[in-house]
C-alpha cells in the first residue's frame, strides 16, 4: 500500500522537544494545515465547517522506522525505566510510522495563496510532519466517558508554575505567548531528568531556555535561533 502525502502542518515547533505529549493537551498551541498542491481543492473540504474536531493520521517523519521493531518500549510516561508493549504505547518507534491526532478546527481559511488552509487548535505535530488523511471527529461514535486509560492516567503531579522575566516576554509575539506559556506548564522536561539542569526548546523562531526548581520554571534565556542549535 502506497500512502500519499496529502498536507503538512505548519506552526512554531521545529524540533520534537517541547511539543505537547499528546494532541488536545495544550489547546493554545496553534498551527495551520496547507495541503500539497494536488489536494489543493476547496470541495474536498465541503462540509468541514460544520464539524468542531478532526482526527489527523499523520507520519513520524523524524523517526529511524527498521524492518527489526522492538515488541517492547519505555514509556516516557513511565518514566523511561519500564518496559511496555509497544501496542500498548503511543511510543513513535512502531512497525509502521503512523501517528493519529484529535485536534479542535479553529476555522477554515478557503482562499489563502496556498489553497484552502484548515486553521487547528491542540496540535502535537512538529513543523512540517507529512499527514495522510485527515477525518472529522463524531462524538456520538468516538467519544467513550467511560474508558480507561491504563498506565496513561499515571498522575505526573501538578502544572509548574511559570516565570518569564518581563524583558524576554516582550521578545515572544504577543499572539504567541500563552502557548508558550501552557507548554512549559506542562513540563516539557524528560520524566526520568532532576531539578536544576537548563533546558531549551525551539519556539516560534526563538531559543527558549528554562529551569526547573521543584514545581516553578524559570526562563533564563530567549533568543533568537541558530541554524543547527541543539536544545533539550
Amino acid at each position: 500500500m502506497e500512502l500519499k502525502v496529502i498536507a503538512r502542518i505548519r506552526n512554531d515547533f521545529p524540533e520534537k522537544f517541547g511539543l505537547p505529549r499528546q494532541s488536545g493537551l495544550v489547546e493554545s498551541v496553534r498551527g495551520r494545515i496547507v495541503f500539497e498542491k494536488e489536494y489543493r481543492d476547496a470541495n474536498a473540504l465541503r462540509g468541514m465547517e460544520d464539524f468542531s474536531h478532526l482526527w489527523l493520521i499523520w507520519g513520524f517523519s523524524l523517526s529511524e522506522w527498521k524492518q527489526h521493531w522492538s515488541p517492547t518500549v519505555r514509556p516516557p510516561r513511565l518514566g523511561g525505566n519500564q518496559r511496555m508493549g509497544v501496542f500498548a504505547t503511543r511510543a513513535p518507534y512502531r512497525p509502521n510510522p503512523i501517528g493519529l491526532s484529535s485536534v479542535r478546527i479553529d476555522r477554515i481559511e478557503w482562499d489563502s495563496s496556498d489553497g484552502p488552509v484548515i486553521h487547528v487548535l491542540g496540535a502535537d505535530l512538529m513543523d512540517g510532519t507529512p499527514i495522510y488523511d485527515i477525518k472529522p471527529y463524531l462524538p456520538y461514535a468516538d467519544s467513550h466517558p467511560d474508558a480507561v486509560g491504563g498506565f496513561g492516567e499515571k498522575v505526573l503531579g501538578d502544572p509548574l508554575s511559570v516565570t518569564v522575566p518581563d524583558d524576554m516576554l516582550a521578545r515572544i509575539p504577543v499572539d504567541k505567548r500563552q502557548a508558550l506559556v501552557d507548554v512549559l506548564r506542562g513540563d516539557p522536561r524528560p520524566h526520568y531528568h532532576e531539578d536544576g539542569r537548563e533546558y531549551g526548546i525551539a519556539y516560534a523562531g526563538m531559543n527558549i531556555r528554562f529551569t526547573v526548581q521543584g514545581t516553578a520554571l524559570t526562563v533564563t534565556q530567549a533568543v533568537p535561533e541558530k541554524q543547527g542549535e541543539k536544545h533539550e
